[in-house]
């Protein structure tokens, strides 16, 4: 039996006439919004950028909220479409736009982001790789949020545990709007909230410390590699905790391989990559 109870929080915030508005949707926004405030604290700041000069000024950071809020959405629903959906969209392509279906894909949306930092930086003759960690000391935020989303949903629950912290991700709200509990009648990990503090919460603090302790932007890259193989470590730990994709499932072996796993290793090794040539690159100009 779950020692702690799932909330009883409607996954819908509130309705203005037939329109619904979700957490989900609300998370988004808060993560956007947040990370934007965020960001323009860290470019209002010249003592933390070489040179003391900050690299972006407010103006354009206020013009590139639009590219990134694009850049997460598409490439989100684009790439959990590629890595999660293909069979099922194939089959019904009017399910690509049905995002109550599957949702959005973190690598998807981290793709999307990066191709709209390259153009944006590219137009405004902006250092992408300053751009980058900019955007890389604020995402946590955002992940956070959408977890927090998760878990009120009641979906991407953890696998079966005898924990005294695991839930059966289930209440009146989803059972309602769903005819069952997709989850069953289980004990779960609440690896959504595993996945807030790890990618979210302490993600957020090590780059904070980084950032005004060490003066970590002084070197552009840095800050982007220590994100890429914090948040990789954090996903690939959680996987170990968190039920796989039904339509997927584990890819090797018997309950350790998932597609979180295999999209993840590789930004081990180029959040590494990302480190080092910061580095690199500061040592020479010194």
């Amino acid at each position: 039996m779950a020692i702690m109870p799932f909330p009883e929080i409607d996954p819908i915030a509130f309705s203005l006439g037939p329109l619904s508005i979700h957490w989900y949707g609300l998370a988004y926004v808060a993560g956007i919004m947040l990370g934007w405030y965020y960001a323009r604290q860290i470019a209002g700041n010249n003592k933390l950028w070489p040179g003391d000069v900050s690299p972006i000024t407010k103006v354009q950071l206020d013009d590139f909220i639009i590219w990134v809020a694009l850049g997460i959405v598409l490439g989100g629903r684009i790439g959990y479409i590629l890595f999660y959906d293909m069979p099922a969209v194939i089959e019904n392509p009017i399910r690509a736009i049905q995002i109550w279906n599957g949702g959005m894909s973190f690598h998807g949306g981290l793709m999307g982001t990066t191709i709209a930092m390259a153009i944006f930086a590219r137009r405004n003759s902006v250092p992408i790789w300053s751009l980058f960690d900019i955007v890389a000391a604020v995402v946590p935020i955002g992940l956070f949020c959408g977890r927090i989303a998760n878990f009120i949903n009641g979906e991407l629950w953890g696998r079966l545990t005898d924990a005294p912290w695991g839930m059966v991700f289930c209440n009146q709200y989803i059972e309602r709007n769903n005819g069952y509990c997709p989850g069953g009648d289980f004990v779960r990990h609440p690896s959504q909230l595993y996945e807030a503090g790890l990618e979210g919460i302490v993600l957020l603090l090590v780059l904070a410390v980084l950032i005004y302790g060490f003066r970590a932007l002084k070197s552009p890259g840095f800050i982007t590699g220590v994100f890429v193989c914090g948040y990789a470590l954090s996903r690939i730990f959680v996987e170990f905790f968190r039920e796989p994709d039904a339509q997927l499932g584990y890819l090797l072996g018997t309950n350790w391989l998932t597609m979180g796993m295999v999209l993840s290793t590789p930004m081990v090794l180029l959040g590494i990559w990302a480190m080092l040539r910061a580095r690199r690159q500061a040592a020479l100009q010194h």
